[in-house]
């Protein structure tokens, strides 16, 4: 009884949503102060080996998920395909979903006293034996789950736990027929039906749209394996709003791509209701400046749409949420939605030719399809972005306010995804990016279908019924799943045509290792046939050859090495890849308002993987004996590795060191007690988490001496800290110091930080550079 009242207190001050996050993942997310012991489990190396378990038996059960679940057997994946093969689809029932969901009574919005509720002397030692806290953790998180369970018992919602019988999420089978594409037909479209017929059937239109051209395109065996075995070669251009592209391609070189100056909506070959609403959805992003000629694009959309139109793989690493996030989201939202559009509409002209056959005649083949219906993956990092994403489709379907179109679940959609104002953080003085990044609902954890048919759109639509689908890097690694589980499925992949990451940057402050385990299983020959009509497959899908038909596009904040690694060793389109390399000329140092000498210590390592080891012996050997005098007082160590804070905690505690630490799991009670230890010299060395700087931007005041322990991952956090010594109140600004260690594997965060021409310099000499920075450069 003591423990489920303690499970009781736990919960006490949690909303609904914060209490389905800590039932399914065992920890509250990391952007809120409250953070229970429990949230631990969820770090890089923890999540792989003890969450993966409890998330398949408590996780969000998908529509994706067959009624018969069998385990991965060494069988060709193609003669199963072949060994359930039917001439006509079979729809399969589906259970119908009960869409209103009972309001737990009596809940609190109001915050738990983190002060009251933690041990005082969690900030010495909370964190000290891993195993102990890991097992202290894991039954903390049990007791929670079991009061959760008595509360669901109770009324709370259950939606999301499979273990309580429910129904599968996204089912739907009141709209399965009308949203079903074997089942209907292109005549049953109105308006502009007509001519995209006659478009469909131009052989001019067939010869010149990049969507024909693209998928029509079959590949010959020998090109195949040029693309899996022969290098890209490569070519540079420079476009007036993008600056710098490189252009690979593994096949023949084909012609480097030339930026339009004027683009005519009517050439793009969009489909036809796009060419008239896309001007009114982007009117917010133009300006008097735009030419006449060109009265529908940004010049960076201009740019951008013309690599996507071309259905090349595309990078770009200067998306910023404060200016071009929006631009750049509605550019690929029209490029997905065209796609769509124009895929279901091959289909549903098929469909009509297909019935007007007269009996007797030869079947033609019509080969249109994939082995699964889902064509369109976007992986966005919060609710609110997919909650965007979704009202730009709505605006771009509605070609006028008398003409809106059908949505179903939508007020479902917007209760889920939409953000209440009762749950934001308390109000903090935050820079403006950080408000941009970290606006709406932040719920990490989330997979949605939509399907798009005849003027109509289904929002929870199955994922086998799903034209697009929207989801977090969680939320599709909750479903995949891991090798040996028997609740996991990824068929719904198998047909990906264009993949979308955007934001990829902010993946690097979650969990990387999502993104890398969805590349993994995307665009693999499926396990079951899920009512496909075979005689509708394309022949690249039956060959296994859809990873080289895909188009990934790919946004970030930033260039890091493991998205470069993901674009380069995850995207094979055999049409080449288009990579945005732009140096930066000026680094963030030179917003660094404060006068403070930098010293960069260079590290020699001997290969990559050893640069982790190298890193931390040089610390320990040459950089903290410096700082051990208690003159060398008030030293805050930045440190964006979650994994060298781990082994610096545990060094200094060995050592018996006098410091002080936080990071993203360190409850708020402990974080100002090592605010204020730090702050008035009671604790000489603090150890400071890059992944916590990144969700809270709190100001440490006292600092004297800076340390980075490496580069950031986000060049104006460099600024940003080094700015924080304006906060201290006492000390003589001549006294203040920072010390930053690099290596020559370090050269594209170093070019953030300082600039292209000293970062040449840096890493051709091997001494100690000194730079002085006044305030003023």
């Amino acid at each position: 009884m003591g423990k489920r009242r303690g499970g009781r207190e736990l919960l006490r001050g949690l909303s609904k949503k914060q209490k389905q996050h800590l039932r399914a993942f065992g920890e509250e997310h990391p952007f809120y102060d409250k953070v229970f012991a429990c949230c631990l489990i969820d770090c890089y190396w923890c999540l792989l080996h003890l969450c993966l378990p409890l998330q398949s038996e408590n996780s969000d059960k998908s529509s994706a998920e067959s009624d018969s679940e069998t385990e991965v057997k060494q069988v060709s994946v193609y003669r199963k395909l072949l060994a359930t093969l039917k001439t006509s689809p079979e729809s399969e029932s589906e259970e119908e979903e009960d869409e209103s969901e009972p309001e737990e009574p009596g809940e609190s919005e109001t915050e738990m006293d983190s002060e009251g509720s933690q041990d005082t002397g969690e900030g010495e030692g909370g964190e000290e034996d891993k195993n102990g806290v890991l097992e202290q953790e894991q039954g903390t998180t049990n007791t929670a789950e079991q009061t959760l369970g008595q509360e669901q018992a109770d009324g709370a919602d259950t939606s999301c736990d499979p273990s309580h019988g429910v129904i599968e999420e996204f089912t739907d089978v009141k709209h399965e027929s009308e949203f079903s594409l074997e089942t209907n037909f292109m005549e049953e479209e109105s308006g502009d039906c007509s001519a995209d017929k006659r478009d469909s059937n131009s052989s001019q239109a067939s010869s010149e749209d990049p969507f024909k051209q693209h998928m029509d395109k079959e590949l010959e065996e020998k090109e195949v394996e040029k693309l899996s075995t022969l290098p890209k070669t490569s070519s540079q251009s420079k476009w007036a709003r993008l600056g710098q592209l490189t252009f690979s391609s593994t096949l023949e070189t084909h012609k480097t791509l030339k930026a339009d100056k004027e683009v005519d909506v009517k050439q793009l070959y969009l489909h036809k209701p796009l060419e008239s609403t896309w001007p009114k959805v982007n009117k917010q992003f133009l300006s008097s400046v735009n030419k006449p000629s060109d009265p529908s694009f940004t010049p960076l959309q201009r740019e951008l749409f013309c690599i996507m139109n071309a259905y090349r793989d595309l990078f770009y690493p200067e998306r910023s949420a404060l200016t071009n996030g929006e631009e750049i989201r509605h550019a690929y939202c029209l490029h997905a939605l065209n796609h769509v559009l124009k895929a279901n509409a091959q289909v549903l002209s098929n469909n009509a030719k297909r019935r007007d056959q007269k009996p007797g005649t030869d079947r033609e083949d019509y080969r249109d399809q994939g082995l699964t219906r889902p064509k369109v993956l976007m992986i966005v990092p919060f609710r609110e972005c997919a909650l965007r994403i979704v009202h730009i489709f709505i605006s771009l379907l509605e070609v006028n306010d008398k003409r809106k179109i059908d949505v179903s679940n939508k007020k479902r959609f917007k209760g889920e995804f939409g953000s209440d104002p009762e749950e934001k953080p308390p109000n903090l003085k935050r820079p403006e990016d950080y408000e941009a990044v970290f606006a709406g609902n932040i719920d990490d954890h989330f997979r949605i279908g939509v399907a798009i048919l005849q003027k109509s759109m289904r929002l929870y639509a199955p994922f086998y019924s799903s034209d697009i689908i929207i989801a977090s890097p969680l939320g599709m690694r909750t479903i995949i799943g891991a090798e040996g589980e028997k609740k996991r499925d990824f068929d719904f992949l198998s047909s990906i045509e264009i993949l979308i990451i955007d934001q990829a940057d902010i993946y690097l402050m979650q969990n990387w290792e999502h993104v890398l385990h969805l590349m993994k299983h995307i665009n693999l020959l499926p396990l079951d046939s899920h009512g496909v009509d075979f005689s509708r497959v394309r022949m690249l899908n039956l060959n296994n050859w859809s990873k080289y038909y895909r188009q990934t596009l790919l946004f970030s904040a930033l260039q890091d090495p493991h998205i470069n690694s993901v674009f380069n060793k995850h995207c094979f389109n055999y049409l080449g890849q288009v990579a945005v390399r732009n140096v930066p000329l000026s680094g963030s140092i030179s917003h660094v308002m404060v006068q403070l000498p930098h010293v960069f210590r260079r590290l020699e390592a001997e290969n990559l993987t050893s640069v982790i080891d190298t890193r931390f012996q040089f610390f320990i050997d040459k950089v903290l004996p410096e700082y051990r005098d208690a003159i060398m007082s008030h030293t805050l160590i930045y440190v964006p590795s979650y994994f060298d804070y781990v082994r610096l905690r545990n060094y200094f505690k060995k050592e018996q060191l006098n410091f002080t630490y936080i990071c993203e799991y360190t409850k708020k009670a402990a974080v100002c007690r090592a605010r204020r230890f730090f702050l008035k010299g009671e604790k000489q060395f603090l150890l400071f988490t890059e992944r916590f700087h990144f969700y809270k931007r709190y100001t440490i005041k006292g600092i004297r001496n800076l340390i980075f322990y490496e580069l950031p991952t986000y060049s104006h956090f460099y600024s940003e800290i080094c700015n924080m010594m304006k906060a201290t109140d006492s000390g003589v600004d001549a006294t203040w110091t920072c010390t930053v260690l690099y290596s020559k594997y370090d050269a594209q965060k170093l070019a953030a930080v300082v600039g292209i021409d000293r970062t040449a310099q840096m890493l051709q000499s091997k001494k100690n550079v000194h730079l002085f920075v006044t305030g003023e450069n």
